[in-house]
Parts: structure tokens; C-alpha cells; sequence
């Protein structure tokens, strides 16, 4: 009785080492299967077009509504106040309840951003915001964050004293700030001119460097920070 023999099988051949081509292909294409898997996994919900500019783009917003066409820059942002469903007027508030007016604010650069405590990528970029808050007040910028979808005032309020936010933060209740935006993910920023006019929409997270270059070129005298 032949003794068997060690190696392949009859009529495969060694490419590399003990492996054959059939082997190879087969590890191949199942490294392929797996990083095709993992884009579709970890892709954003909607294609980057539908978002705008993201100031970063490897971060998905936490979707709110389904992608449609929202402020453009030029136009004349909104002012915080509407009619109530009772006919009423009504006005944004802050969390003392304060009315937050957007005319008072012209000369200065305003930078609203709408969040939510309940907002992974919203929570990320709290210290950015809180840091060029403080670095950049002196020069101009007002920064206003619009908190939505919020239960109560005091959960934002403890938000805020946990995080050391010194910036005005207003209670959007009913949604109608946020409507009249046209937001559809969090967080979403928009930078309003000293003339009252939109220069950036921003679906999505910033970053500390993008958003420091944004305030330095619009602000008409700057932090230049370290060197």
C-alpha cells in the first residue's frame, strides 16, 4: 500500500509557501466581503452631498428629518421669533427666560448652533464650542446654542453648568426655530454675518482647527492664539 503522500492534492499547485492559488483566493475574497461589510456598516445614514459641508467628515450628524434644501449663504437668517398657534407672537428664549433676538446682535459674527443633550455628536464637540466661545468673545463672535427636542429647561441647565458653558444657550420648546432653519440633523451650525446674512451652514461636528480658521477670516480683528 502506497504511503500517502504530504503536500497538496494532485493537479493544485503551490504559489506561495503551503498555500495554493485556490487557497489565496479564498482568504482574498473573504478580506474583500469583510471591508465591503464594514463600509456599509459604518457609512453615513445619508450620502455626504445630502449633508452640505461637514467640517468633519469621517463624523455622521445624528439625523432629525429626512435631508432638505436649507439656508443658503447670502440669504438673511431669520429672525427667533413666530406666531403661536393660538395667534400669538413668540420669541426664542434663553434658559433664564430671556427673549434672544438676532437683531440686537448685528455688528457681531453669530454662530447658532442647534443641539441636543442627548447627542453623541453633539456632546463631542461641546469643548470645541466652550473653548472658541471664550478665545474669540472679545473679537466679536456671539455664539448662540439653540437647544431642541429637550424634555425640560433644567436638564440643558445642568448640561451646561456640567460642561462650564458661558455662551447664551436658548430653550427651543416648540421646535419653531429649528423649523424655520430648516434643520434636519444635529448638530447643525450656521454663521450669520455682521449683516445679518448666512455665511456657513455646517451639518455636522466641527473641529477646533477648521472652525479657528472660519472665525479668524471673518472676524474683523482676531486671536492669533499660539504660534
Amino acid at each position: 500500500m502506497a504511503e500517502p503522500k504530504d503536500g497538496p492534492p494532485a493537479g493544485s499547485r503551490r504559489v506561495f509557501g503551503p498555500f495554493t492559488a485556490r487557497q489565496l483566493w479564498t482568504v482574498a475574497g473573504s478580506a474583500l466581503f469583510a471591508a465591503v461589510a464594514l463600509i456599509v456598516l459604518t457609512r453615513p445614514i445619508a450620502a455626504p452631498d445630502d449633508f452640505g459641508p461637514t467640517a468633519l467628515p469621517v463624523s455622521t450628524p445624528f439625523l432629525v428629518g429626512s435631508a432638505t434644501t436649507g439656508l443658503a449663504v447670502g440669504d438673511l437668517a431669520p429672525e427667533f421669533s413666530w406666531t403661536g398657534a393660538d395667534g400669538t407672537p413668540q420669541v426664542l428664549r434663553d434658559l433664564a427666560g430671556k427673549p434672544v433676538q438676532l437683531a440686537s446682535l448685528r455688528g457681531r459674527l453669530v454662530w447658532l448652533n442647534f443641539w441636543a443633550t442627548w447627542c453623541p455628536p453633539c456632546q463631542g464637540e461641546t469643548p470645541v464650542i466652550r473653548d472658541l466661545a471664550d478665545r474669540f468673545k472679545a473679537y466679536g463672535l456671539e455664539v448662540i446654542g439653540v437647544a431642541v427636542q429637550e424634555t425640560t429647561p433644567d436638564e440643558v441647565k445642568a448640561y451646561a453648568a456640567r460642561y462650564g458653558l458661558d455662551y447664551t444657550i436658548a430653550f427651543d420648546a416648540t421646535a419653531d426655530v429649528f423649523n424655520t432653519y430648516r434643520v434636519f440633523a444635529l448638530p447643525t451650525q450656521v454663521l450669520i454675518g455682521r449683516d445679518g446674512r448666512v455665511l456657513q451652514v455646517i451639518n455636522g461636528p466641527v473641529s477646533e482647527g477648521s472652525m479657528r480658521l472660519w472665525l479668524e477670516n471673518w472676524l474683523p480683528a482676531h486671536d492669533p492664539g499660539p504660534t
